[in-house]
């Protein structure tokens, strides 16, 4: 018997609410890498209640995503914090000492970058605790628990069969990302930056429109999907990049303000340019990828 689409739908939601659901006991722990994988499921329930949003009512649906919303948003304070104190860690092992800088002044960046930044995860990471305590937080857990095995469908939508529902999905996602692609070559310097961060957003969501469907769509959609993927991780590593210099500049000019040398900054920075442009260098050909080309 065909599979409907409402079936699939289910089938798709009650994997990713359960994905969402395994990781509260490990951030409570504050399991490594838990922050994140919560995060990610909590984005992936979001992408596919919005790529299959035809297949839900209306109402329910808005009403969720923006609780989804809400606990991403929770989650990416403390996990931007731990991203950025990696990242930080990493710039400093490698480039502090090929510099001509004292042991003191490696000590003093190191302590406004790396332990700012797992202070404000430490702080962060209370915050989400409080989250997944509050009332808030309790009631979408039971909703999501509900929404496992009973989702508010559309029942006329959801009786069509789900490779000709999931197939047009996929189009209509694929598609987005191709036109914003399109865009790309069109735009200023300055608001090209931006628009890469859209064209990521855009192939994440495809991404994981494509993993709801691989039970429906099967090789097809895994094809697609691991594309969409590594569009998204190249224009990923070229946002955290800027992201990462923008912060430095910010935080040298601090430093500077305190009477404290710069130069290790300026250093740093430079190496954080230089991986955003190795990462873009990979940007054509990952669209040209995704478009099949």
């Amino acid at each position: 018997m065909t599979a409907t689409a409402g079936e699939a739908i289910v089938a798709a939601l009650s994997d990713n609410v359960d994905r969402l659901l395994a990781e509260e006991p490990e951030v409570r722990a504050d399991a490594p890498d838990s922050v994140h994988q919560m995060r990610v499921a909590t984005r992936r329930l979001r992408s596919v209640l919005r790529s299959y949003r035809g297949l839900f009512e209306r109402t329910p649906a808005r009403a969720m995503g923006e609780e989804l919303k809400w606990l991403a948003g929770v989650l990416g304070v403390a996990r931007d914090a731990e991203v950025r104190a990696e990242r930080f860690e990493t710039l400093l092992t490698k480039h502090g000492q090929q510099s001509d800088h004292s042991a003191a002044d490696v000590e003093l960046v190191t302590a406004r970058l790396v332990t700012a930044e797992n202070n404000r995860y430490a702080a962060a990471h209370a915050d989400v605790l409080l989250a997944l305590d509050s009332e808030r937080y309790h009631e979408l857990r039971d909703e999501l628990t509900q929404w496992r095995t009973e989702p508010p469908l559309r029942s006329a939508r959801g009786k069509v069969p789900a490779a000709d529902f999931f197939g047009v999905v996929l189009e209509r996602d694929r598609e987005r990302v191709q036109g914003l692609i399109q865009q790309e070559t069109t735009v200023t310097p300055a608001e090209r930056v931006e628009l890469l961060h859209d064209i990521r957003k855009s192939a994440k969501r495809l991404r994981y429109s494509c993993e709801a469907a691989k039970t429906v769509i099967g090789a097809d959609a895994s094809d697609l999907g691991s594309r969409a993927k590594r569009l998204q991780t190249v224009l990923g590593d070229h946002r955290d990049a800027v992201e990462s210099q923008h912060a430095i500049y910010g935080i040298s000019a601090d430093a500077g303000a305190a009477g404290e040398d710069t130069a290790l900054y300026r250093i740093l920075a430079g190496a954080e340019d230089t991986a955003a442009r190795q990462a873009l260098s990979r940007y054509p050909d990952a669209a040209a990828v995704l478009s099949g080309e």
